[in-house]
């Protein structure tokens, strides 16, 4: 038997009814499927809620991390935990599958210990077309670094520690994984004999400053230098230091409905730097924290005192501030509870924020 994970997020319900029903049509139909929606906002989920009646075969599992950055790590480790078969299949909510997938994977799981998949992508204007798999014409091919659809032995991915909850927005995690088992000493073997898998396209509205949402302007590119350094240090096991796949408890959620403590400070760099590495990392209550722009660093008078070598105000820029609070979450509160946004026109960050506590 085979488990199957697809992890989501406010994603338009056309893209995944056409992913479910090719699911749904499998031929080989001894799978079990997980569903695992990462914060998706409120009128998302109750869509997704009504959607899911008609597929009574999905287990959804619904993690409360609404405002927070993407975890696709800690939203497929959450799945994970509950794999008791034998073969552990990360798939994608984008795809839309072959119909002999399922067999085709546990035919290759008699010789592979982890596999991962050729990609077709599709352009905008065929993905909204309603068309069987084999109809849909693919405009472009993945290569072999596409590896967002893969293949394990259950008990291969759990020798790793799953997934590495490092990594948040975007990019790297599934690669990340490949090379962990490389330095492991398993084969990671690239099928591309026939296209199983293709790709709908989808706008990326979600990586940009065009919304309030948590977005960190460099972590793509800190997560494939995260990846590679770790891969060069011989890296095998993640998630050593955290505990990894791990759902928000509900205590932690209603905390963060009660505040106990509001913090108002600018981006003047000394605030600034006391709050990231002095108080955030000891902070043992609810709070709201409210960040705005140091305005007195951009004064005339400022300026001068600057220009003359006296005492003066130095400031992070809005985006300095972001990055390093976003940067100061992932690596040291990535299980706590919080709720980030974002206003990049008027230069505010407001932060509430209630620490992880063990269940």
């Amino acid at each position: 038997m085979l488990t199957i994970v697809l992890t989501y997020r406010n994603r338009d319900l056309y893209i995944v009814k056409r992913c479910l029903d090719s699911l749904y049509q499998q031929s080989d139909e001894d799978f079990k499927l997980f569903l695992v929606d990462y914060g998706s906002d409120n009128s998302f989920v109750e869509q997704l809620e009504k959607l899911l009646e008609d597929y009574t075969f999905v287990t959804s599992i619904y993690v409360s991390t609404q405002g927070q950055l993407w975890n696709k790590s800690r939203a497929i480790n959450i799945a994970f935990k509950k794999c008791k078969t034998p073969y552990f299949l990360m798939g994608d909510i984008d795809l839309v599958y072959h119909k002999d997938m399922v067999k085709y994977c546990k035919e290759m799981m008699k010789q592979y210990d982890c596999v991962y998949f050729k990609y077709g992508f599709l352009s905008e204007e065929e993905t909204k077309k309603d068309l069987g798999f084999n109809e849909y014409e693919t405009e472009f091919y993945g290569n072999q670094d596409v590896t967002g659809t893969t293949l394990y032995r259950t008990d291969v991915l759990k020798s790793i520690n799953g997934y590495d909850e490092f990594y948040h927005g975007w990019g790297a995690e599934d690669t990340d994984v490949h090379l962990r088992l490389k330095n492991a000493g398993y084969d990671v073997y690239f099928y591309e004999k026939e296209i199983l898998v293709k790709h709908q396209w989808h706008p990326k509205a979600y990586r940009s400053k065009n919304s309030t949402a948590p977005f960190h302007t460099n972590l793509e590119r800190i997560n494939h230098d995260y990846m590679w350094q770790q891969f060069h240090s011989g890296a095998t096991v993640a998630n050593t230091k955290f505990n990894w796949g791990e759902l928000t408890s509900e205590s932690q959620v209603q905390k963060l409905k009660n505040i106990d403590r509001e913090m108002k400070i600018t981006t003047e760099k000394r605030k600034l730097d006391a709050l990231l590495f002095g108080v955030l990392p000891e902070l043992s209550v609810s709070v709201e924290l409210i960040i705005t722009y140091e305005k007195g660093a951009k004064s005339l008078k400022n300026q001068i005192k600057k220009i003359l070598g006296r005492k003066s105000i130095h400031s992070y820029t809005i985006e300095e501030a972001n990055n390093m609070l976003l940067l100061q979450l992932i690596s040291h509160h990535r299980l706590a509870s919080y709720n980030y946004s974002i206003n990049w026109s008027n230069d505010e960050i407001v932060l509430t924020f209630t620490p992880y506590e063990k269940a």
